[in-house]
């Protein structure tokens, strides 16, 4: 049976006894229509031109998640940053892990989604942001329908959290190959402030396919401090879709950190409505053997007097691919728009690929906005010039490349992060760049 059948017939044959509310059981059956009719993306449709799915979708997984698993702190210890204090929300398989989470109701909502669905007290909350800011394409359809496991995070008005939160999925390779579909509901109310990271991380190299999608929502005033980390195994793939709607004077940052997995694509839209909005996406890329990253970007200025900065950095080495469409739609009305965006790749193999196209749509006349992209190796004369100072080939281009995408790291917010991602930096470069890590 074709994956596409199998997940039909699957939803249609779930578990209706967790309570939900009329409103969410229609808009799950509504969304497996949705995908029945459309599919799976392929080549031929322009978003998803040079991203193919045939080599994932074509392979048997398991869909059920198996509550009885369970792993030590020990076994995880080092996809965690546990020199930071920290909230946190682990899923194994699919699975809420309660012995590896710190959760809170005190004074704001850290918990579970398929707990807070339950709950009377969250309905309302939910049923007002639950599936507003996502799109209807087929993959995100495909997710509410399964929606049931996955992070939720409501933080009051005028609230500052004071560490951050971590959301965390592990696969343990238990099922030969594993679907999983997590759904996480992340609101910042009026003039509160939030960070978050966000890992995907198999525990062994078993084939695992991941299909996450995120919504955000960021009120008046509100400060949302958002982090990707994407290292995993070859044989993990992952389709991210991420959807963050900002409402007037907030502040929200999405850093993507894309080392690892055999296929990545991450969506991340962006919807600002209303006035003095700051949005930064800012990403890199580091990848080799036959790895595809993909960064598909929308930033939709919808309202007068705001800003939008996009700098992604990509390294590619052997045959590994990357794609980056970054797109920028400024309505009539966003007079005084202050748009920008930057994608800057390096290759460092002749047999790597980037596929580069950044896009303004802008229907304002009073507006900055400027997008470019370059495409090149490693700088001969600096190279040279580095090796007659005694330093070693390997170690120069580790140098030059960690300074090309440093200017990424500077904006990162939590040291402890900032120094486990020099860590994997140095790692993926093969080379110990000499700084305090």
């Amino acid at each position: 049976m074709e994956l596409k059948d199998k997940l039909i017939s699957s939803f249609w044959g779930l578990d209706n006894s967790i309570e939900v509310s009329d409103h969410i059981h229609d808009m799950r059956g509504d969304a497996i229509k949705v995908f029945e009719q459309s599919g799976f993306p392929s080549k031929k449709e322009e978003a998803w031109k040079y991203t193919s799915l045939n080599k994932i979708v074509n392979r048997d997984y398991s869909l059920e998640s198996k509550s009885d698993k369970t792993i030590d702190f020990s076994q995880v210890k080092k996809y965690f940053l546990h020199d930071l204090d920290s909230y946190a929300i682990v899923f194994i398989d699919g699975v809420y892990s309660a012995h590896l989470s710190h959760t809170t109701h005190d004074g704001m909502d850290i918990c579970l989604l398929s707990a807070a669905l339950t709950k009377p007290k969250f309905r309302a909350i939910i049923e007002n942001y639950f599936n507003k800011a996502a799109n209807k394409d087929s993959l995100v359809s495909l997710n509410t329908a399964f929606a049931h496991e996955g992070a939720f995070v409501y933080i009051p008005k005028h609230k500052a959290v004071e560490k951050p939160i971590q959301i965390v999925h592990f696969s343990t390779g238990h099922d030969s190959a594993m679907l999983l579909q997590p759904r996480n509901l992340i609101i910042a109310d009026e003039n509160s402030h939030v960070q978050i990271i966000e890992r995907h991380q198999s525990l062994n190299n078993h084939p695992v396919f991941t299909n996450c999608v995120t919504e955000i929502f960021g009120e008046r005033r509100s400060y949302i401090d958002y982090y990707k980390v994407q290292n995993d195994f070859e044989q993990a793939s992952l389709i991210d879709h991420t959807f963050i709607k900002q409402e007037a004077n907030s502040q929200c940052g999405v850093h993507t950190f894309s080392f690892g997995g055999k296929l990545i694509r991450n969506n991340l839209n962006f919807s600002q409505n209303g006035e003095q909005i700051e949005s930064t996406l800012k990403g890199i890329t580091i990848i080799g053997e036959n790895q595809h990253v993909d960064h598909s970007t929308m930033v939709h200025h919808n309202a007068p007097n705001c800003e939008s900065h996009q700098d992604y950095k990509g390294i590619f080495g052997d045959q590994s691919t990357g794609v980056f469409n970054g797109r920028i739609v400024v309505d009539q009305s966003a007079q005084k728009t202050n748009a920008f965006q930057s994608n800057n790749n390096i290759l460092i193999s002749d047999r790597a690929t980037i596929n580069t196209k950044p896009q303004l749509e802008i229907f304002a006349d009073d507006v900055k906005c400027s997008h470019g992209c370059t495409v090149g190796q490693l700088d001969d004369d600096a190279l040279f010039y580095m090796r007659t100072r005694g330093i070693p080939k390997k170690e120069a281009q580790g140098l030059l490349t960690y300074a090309f995408a440093n200017n990424v790291l500077e904006s990162v917010k939590i040291p402890e992060l900032k120094q486990r991602i020099n860590k994997l930096i140095a790692n993926k470069l093969g080379v110990n760049i000499g700084f305090n890590l």
